[in-house]
């Protein structure tokens, strides 16, 4: 790898929701995706149907498929790096790749190999939910998962509803899909009143749910969030 002209590495962000790739990715995607022949990704299976979504004419069999997972080795990540000869890339599975995704070991890796790191403009499910919340966006924190163990869970929450509060400071989480629903009922039974609750389901999707409210006006109505991919924002 020649210091005058380092290799690149491109972060490209995926669709949030299928069918949705003509209204939240630019063209600057598509050309990238197009001139790579080496990509990162969490899910190879889903990658390949991915790029045939986008009808570029990428011959799809040409292209060099590196796994990163949360599981993948990361010497065997900056080994895969270390030998590569041209440009490559790093393609989320959904969102924005190294923003709660494991591409950031790969990204962390292309620095200390003297490669460039170009990002690229996509769909983050975590700021479009916080610039929808209507919550502080001068401070936040994304949390992630909180503990599965209902008391563990709980004092999550109130330590999430104290920084709210005291900090002025949204704070952004998670769950598995199929676990919102008992998140859901967590949160209305730990948080008090008065504490605003966003929840922001099926992003940029044609049913997205979007809304802003008080713990006391979510006990009115509750959503069924059951297997939908959902941020929760506490303000």
């Amino acid at each position: 790898m020649s210091n005058s002209s380092p290799l690149t590495l491109f972060l490209i962000p995926c669709v949030l929701a299928d069918d949705t790739a003509e209204k939240v990715l630019s063209p600057q995607i598509k050309e990238v995706i197009n001139s790579l022949d080496v990509l990162f990704v969490e899910n190879i299976r889903t990658t390949r149907r991915f790029i045939s979504s986008l009808r570029i004419g990428k011959v799809i069999d040409e292209i060099t498929f590196f796994e990163l997972t949360k599981d993948t080795p990361p010497s065997v990540t900056k080994e895969q790096l270390k030998g590569l000869t041209k440009n490559a890339g790093i393609l989320s599975e959904a969102g924005c790749p190294g923003v709660a995704d494991p591409g950031a070991m790969g990204v962390k890796f292309a620095h200390e190999l003297g490669m460039s790191v170009v990002p690229l403009v996509g769909p983050s499910s975590i700021l479009l939910a916080l610039m929808a919340s209507g919550m502080s966006g001068q401070s936040f924190a994304f949390n992630g998962y909180l503990p599965i163990d209902k008391a563990q869970r709980r004092k999550a929450l109130q330590q999430l509803e104290r920084d709210a509060h005291h900090k002025n400071q949204t704070q952004i989480f998670m769950e598995t899909p199929f676990r919102n629903n008992q998140l859901m009922e967590a949160i209305l039974e730990v948080c008090q009143p008065d504490t605003m609750l966003c929840v922001a389901a099926n992003i940029t999707s044609s049913d997205e749910f979007l809304k802003t409210r008080a713990i006391r006006e979510w006990k009115k109505e509750k959503p069924d969030l059951h297997k939908k991919p959902v941020m929760f924002l506490i303000g």
